[in-house]
């Protein structure tokens, strides 16, 4: 076997191992193909629950009944399974919800498995509706977009430093500036190396992490999603099968014209 070949595969075994190994595999078969997906161990509340209704057979015959291209297919509720064509399904259970469990790695990359639940006026404590789950279809960030989210919150944090600590030398600066450039030079270093030293250790700065960053530039993802639903697992084989489902037609609720329907959803 190539050598170089050999190094991936141990890697790919490795991230996946790392990614998951307490719960088993799952498949979710549906009449536009197949997905695997793993459960994640550090969301284990959600993790439990929804592979006891895996094992239950609680999805098996339901619908991905909300389906919007670019964003996600949302399947799995009680109230889709042989529902008429045409009527709007995807009612929640108040019996089904379970703390939110954020997790800074765990993000809504394309493939992420993930909780839907109420909004925030009725729910602030974000509480996971797990009778049913979404998978994320998202969009493609640039690069140049994710740095600017960035900027767009540590700047203005250290353009604040700046002023407070750039204001008092202000009168000095000005006339060291016509008059002794060295000294001007030497007390602008010196402000700007306390700016950049509180600006090293305050609070409230914003950067995404590498991974989340490569997956969003790759394969896409939403983004603003993140730390407002709990995302437990991920599809790791049949990607294709997202971008199938999520491209049908729907109607005024997001429900495909043509069923996409879940066939099963099983431990492999």
């Amino acid at each position: 076997m190539n050598r170089a070949l050999l190094i991936c595969l141990c890697i790919a075994a490795t991230t996946f191992l790392q990614a998951q190994t307490r719960y088993p595999v799952i498949v979710i078969e549906t009449n536009y193909g197949t997905m695997r997906a793993i459960l994640y161990d550090d969301t284990p509340r959600h993790s439990d629950h929804y592979l006891k209704l895996i094992k239950e057979g609680y999805f098996n015959g339901t619908l991905f009944h909300r389906v919007v291209k670019n964003f996600v297919i949302q399947g799995g509720a009680q109230d889709s399974r042989n529902a008429p064509a045409g009527i709007q399904i995807g009612s929640g259970r108040t019996d089904m919800e379970l703390i939110p469990e954020f997790r800074e790695n765990r993000f809504h990359k394309k493939g992420a498995l993930a909780a839907p639940r109420k909004g925030d006026n009725e729910n602030p404590q974000k509480k996971s509706d797990a009778s049913q789950f979404y998978i994320v279809h998202g969009k493609e960030y640039t690069q140049g977009r994710l740095d600017t989210m960035e900027m767009a919150v540590n700047i203005p944090i250290k353009n604040q430093l700046i002023r407070t600590h750039y204001t008092p030398h202000k009168e000095e600066l000005a006339r060291l500036k016509e008059s002794n450039p060295r000294g001007f030079n030497a007390l602008l270093d010196s402000v700007l190396g306390v700016v950049d030293s509180l600006y090293a250790l305050a609070p409230g700065k914003f950067f995404l992490p590498e991974g989340l960053k490569e997956a969003y530039t790759t394969y896409g993802g939403l983004h603003h999603l993140d730390g407002e639903y709990t995302v437990f697992g991920e599809v790791t084989e049949g990607l294709d099968v997202i971008d199938k489902i999520a491209a049908l037609p729907v109607d005024g609720n997001s429900r495909p014209k043509t069923d996409a329907k879940i066939i099963r959803v099983y431990v492999e």
